[in-house]
């Protein structure tokens, strides 16, 4: 089993930016794709982008294509989302997971984190 930990949240303006960062211990990290969601107040927890083992692959949300962009150091078992351009609509607490059922849009399927959130003030 695969445990992470989500780190780099806090309070930005709008049209700042943040890098999330998640780091995975427990399992061979370089072996599997990562992916990071999302979950707003009162809203269901959502797909933001997902990254390929190699990290040559990589797929976002069309609500964040072009402003977030999603990496990984296999060397140092960690993922990243640098996220750009923040909107107000990009608050939520942000997750990152190690089992991603493929899909449009991939789902979530390992153990989660606690999370990181990000709150974007207008």
């Amino acid at each position: 089993q695969v445990q992470l930990v989500e780190s780099g949240g806090g309070l930005v303006q709008a049209g700042g930016s943040l890098r999330l960062s998640c780091a995975a211990s427990g399992r061979t990290f370089r072996s599997y794709a990562m992916g990071w969601f999302r979950q707003a107040p009162g809203k269901e927890r959502e797909f933001v982008a997902a990254i390929s083992w190699s990290g040559s692959s990589t797929f976002y949300a069309d609500s964040v294509k072009g402003r977030f962009t999603i990496s990984r150091d296999n060397a140092k078992n960690t993922v990243y989302l640098q996220m750009n351009s923040l909107k107000p609509e990009d608050t939520a607490v942000y997750y990152c997971n190690a089992d991603l059922l493929p899909g449009n849009p991939p789902r979530g399927l390992g153990a989660w984190g606690q999370g990181s959130l990000v709150t974007v003030s207008s």
